[in-house]
């Protein structure tokens, strides 16, 4: 490790920055935002600097660096890109012993300014030293999309009851347990969920039990039930990803692909509940039990469904059975099927001519064929999106047809959407049994059907095809 890493408090301090320009400027934001009093030295600056001074927010001083303008300083920045300049405020700063930072030279400075990820009162600073800046940058990046939005709330929600909490736990070692339960239970879930009634509700009666319970004992776990999306791991959204890395058990079905488990902590206990049509792996009551079961037993639960678990997923039925035993329930949306397919297929499912509505259908009822309204969705101007259906598809092509639909109006089965191996077969609604029976067995499947599918790439594939075999037998 070259470079010692330090936190400086300069709340109130004169910080110097040299030069005028938007890099100065952006350093002037850091500072700012640091609370530090910002005094900027350059013949000229930027319109937002010379804002920030009619503000009363900066001190400009319009003339070129004096040596003694870091006489009175925490820290000293350089930003003007001259080399002589940059030398001279850097000898300057040396000389009276101020800290000193000149931007893209790290042979002039003393520190280096990190890249920064503020959720203050946390802050998370990486540094490669000035050898690769782009290269912080870019971790600072990954790092800021873990870390949840309201994570200085929860730092400044725990302060407020650190001197309660350490009276009504006076043992150190129970009271650091303390501590790591609540920031990986529902008491964070709710500060970080936006929710800090209900969380300082929670917090008030786990400060008040009797301190041998330690306040957060069993039976104070969280489920999350949370979309997977369709397959890609690409399409996970940030808080999915978090919530995978936070997690001490998976409860996963069958459509969530291994890619999206590598996600998970490697100490996460994973259970495959997966099913199939016609093959349980585990049936719903069995679910609902497992995650009871490892709620109440005070563990962090991601409940992880594919696509969105509020379409086809269950997810009501589960949060329901997990809130009428007193577990607390959140869920993250997904990416579902529908969006998710339709664009790796490159098919719209509206369009302003072809299609100004979208309907999400099942195609496996309770008891078999769902009871559906079949004359609406036969109806024009429309995309309908048809789930699970592709052992039902001849059935679902001749109610349609039967209700009106043009046997020629176009459809497509995707198979696999979004990961490497996804087929896409497209036709008319009349074929549809046929497309269907092509994909590969036991893939889930998406049915579209509406004139959007001429949209797709397939369906243009087939077109051109078709054109090239007629020009063909014409020049013959």
């Amino acid at each position: 490790m070259k470079h010692f890493p330090v936190f400086l408090e300069v709340e109130g301090r004169t910080a110097v920055v040299v030069g005028g320009g938007e890099t100065a400027a952006r350093k002037v934001r850091l500072l700012r935002a640091a609370g530090a009093a910002v005094r900027v030295i350059a013949p000229s600056v930027t319109d937002e600097l010379a804002s920030l001074e009619r503000a009363g927010e900066v001190t400009l001083i319009r003339r070129l660096f004096h040596a003694t303008d870091v006489a009175d300083a925490a820290l000293v920045i350089s930003a003007t890109a001259r080399q002589d300049v940059d030398a001279a405020v850097a000898a300057a700063a040396g000389r009276a012993g101020v800290p000193v930072n000149v931007v893209d030279n790290k042979a002039l400075s003393s520190f280096i300014v990190p890249a920064i990820v503020d959720r203050h009162p946390i802050t998370v600073a990486i540094s490669s030293g000035g050898t690769a800046p782009v290269l912080a940058r870019n971790l600072r990046a990954r790092i800021e999309a873990m870390l949840p939005p309201r994570l200085g709330q929860l730092a400044r929600f725990a302060d407020s009851f650190r001197t309660a909490v350490k009276a009504s736990i006076p043992d150190g070692i129970r009271r650091r347990r303390f501590w790591e339960r609540l920031f990986a239970g529902p008491i964070a879930a709710a500060v970080l969920a936006g929710d800090e009634t209900r969380a300082r509700e929670a917090m008030l009666s786990a400060v008040n039990r009797p301190p041998t319970g330690e306040g957060l004992g069993q039976g104070n776990g969280i489920v999350f039930i949370v979309g997977a999306g369709p397959g890609d791991p690409d399409l996970l959204t940030l808080k999915a990803l978090r919530l995978l890395q936070e997690a001490d058990v998976i409860v996963h079905d069958r459509l969530v692909t291994p890619a999206i488990l590598d996600y998970a902590r490697r100490d996460a206990e994973v259970i495959d509940v997966g099913k199939a049509k016609g093959s349980h792996a585990c049936s719903q009551g069995e679910i609902n039990r497992i995650l009871l079961r490892e709620a109440s037993a005070g563990r962090r639960v991601v409940r992880l469904k594919g696509g969105d678990p509020f379409v086809f997923g269950r997810g009501g039925e589960e949060r329901d059975h997990l809130r009428t035993h007193g577990i607390a329930v959140e869920v993250v949306p997904g990416i579902t099927a529908a969006t998710g397919c339709a664009a790796t297929a490159g098919i719209p499912l509206t369009h302003r001519d072809h299609a100004q509505a979208l309907t999400l259908v099942t195609g496996h009822g309770r008891d078999g064929e769902p009871d559906l309204d079949w004359p609406a969705l036969a109806g024009a101007n429309r995309t309908v999106a048809v789930y699970m259906g592709a052992t039902a598809a001849g059935r679902i092509a001749e109610r349609l047809i039967g209700h009106g639909m043009a046997p020629d109006t176009p459809a497509a089965v995707i198979a696999d959407g979004t990961r490497p191996g996804q087929q896409t077969r497209v036709g008319p609604v009349r074929a549809l049994a046929e497309l269907a029976a092509g994909i590969r067995p036991g893939a889930p499947a998406l049915l579209l059907i509406g004139e959007v599918v001429r949209h797709a790439d397939a369906w243009m594939d087939v077109e051109r095809r078709t054109q090239d075999r007629v020009t063909a037998c014409i020049n013959q």
